[in-house]
């Protein structure tokens, strides 16, 4: 008989899956801490938004609280690296060995899969795209700036060395990234990807299947083993939650998901008041309560996909920083608060670097939340939060 799961039940095999009933270091992060982060939530998306902090950097701080950014900075900048870039639930960071697993759903749709700027540069400009990756492959790190340098190429005008303009130039690069012919060797303090050749990137003990695709996994596999590591980060989970984890096609997830059954890794479920099936890892953690407490990026993995979450938590959540302020809701950089296993409250922040304060622009409480006790659990976190920033104070609403 297929197992039955309460609403309860999954929320907070979800939680677990995610890092965030685990309690937080007592001590002070280190490496070991941030990879257990890492192990635990295959991936890890960024952003460019700095109205608060970059997103890459908020996942950890909801899971460890206080730690130096700057581990963080190394895991992906500094060999052996234990990070590298990526697309996969968009910009992400995952572990290199991750990597080859995208060849199949990312790297081999370069030229039909990618966004058209890239297509467009690929078929039309492939003297610019050849110049591009032997520049990359024959020399240090860089920006597209200093690329566009070393390539005798300017930004003033339409057309210079080869009658193309900056956009084509970042279109090759942005085309060769995609189809894993270079990689990305980090970024700089102003969030511009550093391009680099895969052999200054790739760890060696995963040089072999970075530097040959023939010694990548088939496709079946590849789609077994990203659906392997959806599942134990979110613990239960539907079809559709599983494709999102690192937006796979669903006509590759199903067959992959029926393989992972066969195994014993994933087990079909019921979750009452979900309308759709669901599977369980076979790891996954069922506590009977948990004790979380995380103000969440609007980019975390335990959020990022809307569907899920108000099916998980009742909790109807969309990102505002593109809708005009005027129609906002909720504010513009808003993180949902986590306590216990559920979503309480939302709260926009921003960190006022120049005042040294951070701001609680906006707080929004769920019906029947909001009382002292909730209050005072916010108000802690948003403290070391703060610490954390560097920040002297907390300034609410």
């Amino acid at each position: 008989m297929t197992r039955t799961l309460t609403p309860g039940a999954a929320r907070r095999i979800a939680i677990a899956a995610q890092g965030l009933a685990r309690p937080r270091p007592q001590h002070g992060p280190t490496t070991r801490d941030l990879q257990r982060v890492v192990d635990t939530v295959g991936l890890v998306q960024i952003d460019s938004v700095n109205v608060l902090a970059r997103s890459q950097y908020l996942p950890f701080f909801s899971r460890l609280g206080p730690y130096d950014t700057g581990l963080l900075d190394r895991m992906r900048d500094r060999a052996p690296r234990r990070l590298v870039e990526y697309w996969a639930h968009e910009a992400s960071l995952m572990p290199p060995s991750t990597w080859p697993l995208m060849e199949h759903p990312r790297m081999r749709r370069a030229l039909d899969g990618s966004w058209g700027g890239m297509q467009q540069v690929a078929g039309e400009h492939p003297e610019v795209v050849a110049a591009v990756r032997a520049e990359v492959r024959g020399g240090r790190p860089r920006t597209t700036r200093e690329l566009e340098a070393a390539l005798g190429h300017t930004r003033e005008g339409e057309r210079e060395h080869w009658g193309w303009n900056w956009s084509v130039a970042k279109h090759a690069l942005e085309y060769l990234f995609w189809a894993g012919e270079i990689s990305s060797a980090g970024r700089t303090p102003q969030f511009e990807r550093r391009y680099a050749a895969l052999e200054r990137v790739v760890p060696p003990a995963d040089a072999h299947v970075w530097l040959d695709p023939a010694a990548r996994p088939s496709e079946p596999d590849a789609y077994v083993e990203l659906v392997r590591i959806s599942g134990l980060a979110m613990g239960v989970a539907t079809e559709s939650d599983l494709a999102d984890y690192f937006r796979l096609e669903r006509r590759h997830v199903r067959p992959a998901i029926d393989t992972l059954e066969q195994t014993g890794a994933l087990e079909p479920v019921a979750v009452q008041g979900w309308s759709r099936p669901a599977w369980l890892h076979v790891d996954a953690r069922r506590p009977r309560a948990v004790q979380a407490r995380a103000l969440l990026s609007p980019f975390d993995s335990m959020v990022w996909c809307r569907p899920r979450v108000e099916r998980l938590f009742d909790f109807h959540y969309r990102i505002e920083i593109y809708t005009p302020a005027a129609k906002r809701v909720h504010g513009y950089y808003v993180l949902p608060f986590l306590l216990g296993d559920d979503l309480i409250g939302r709260v926009d922040l921003k960190a006022d670097r120049s005042a040294g304060v951070l701001l609680a622009r906006q707080v929004t409480w769920e019906p029947g939340r909001g009382g002292v006790d909730d209050a005072r659990e916010l108000g802690e976190e948003l403290r070391q939060m703060a610490t954390w920033l560097g920040l002297t104070d907390v300034v609410g609403p």
